[in-house]
């Protein structure tokens, strides 16, 4: 009789442990803690480095903002050192903070990464173009984002700031042109 208990409590062990592992499906995709983990340093990461490019001092534009004035339109790629135009081989992106802190912090880790220019256009909706471009992010892809407010006097020539880049004045009655989203994503290569 002991020996029939002990088969029936064997027998019950395995057919909750085998319930257990049919129930849960664990792939390498699958997402996990470390994932998750990862995921919250690199959002950590990118709005540290947003903050640190958004500060202003008295009296002076934040280099965030200085990138954003002094893009013309142009998308840029990663060609292994520099960014490069898509466009033009000969046209590398200097003088762009945004591009620094990136070559300096993400690209050494394999975080690979896109920035998007955001703004809202004459008919009310919203409009983006890219101004780093890398590829497709992937699934555990994060976003991180900060407002950049231009007015006339930021632009300068509304008309060439306009043609070059898309972003319109959404309101000639006053100093205030438009608000830009840099919409950084970023992802694990």
């Amino acid at each position: 009789m002991h020996t029939l208990e002990a088969v029936m409590a064997a027998l019950i062990m395995i057919g909750v442990i085998v319930f257990a592992v049919e129930a849960t499906s664990l792939t390498p995709l699958t997402s996990s803690t470390a994932n998750a983990h990862i995921e919250a340093q690199m959002q950590t990461m990118g709005q540290d480095m947003l903050n640190a490019l958004s500060y202003e001092g008295y009296d002076h534009d934040s280099a965030l903002k200085k990138d954003v004035k002094n893009w013309d339109g142009t998308e840029f790629v990663w060609e292994g050192s520099s960014y490069v135009s898509r466009d033009s081989s000969n046209l590398t992106l200097t003088n762009s903070s945004l591009a620094d802190i990136l070559n300096f912090i993400a690209t050494p880790r394999g975080i690979a990464h896109n920035v998007h220019f955001t703004w809202i256009d004459d008919n009310g909706l919203t409009a983006s173009r890219p101004y780093i471009y890398n590829g497709d992010p992937s699934d555990n892809a994060v976003i991180i984002s900060k407002k950049v407010y231009l007015s006339n006097y930021d632009v300068g020539s509304n008309s060439t700031f306009y043609i070059n880049t898309g972003i319109p004045d959404v309101d000639n009655s006053s100093n205030f042109y438009n608000i830009v989203n840099v919409k950084m994503t970023l992802w694990r290569m």
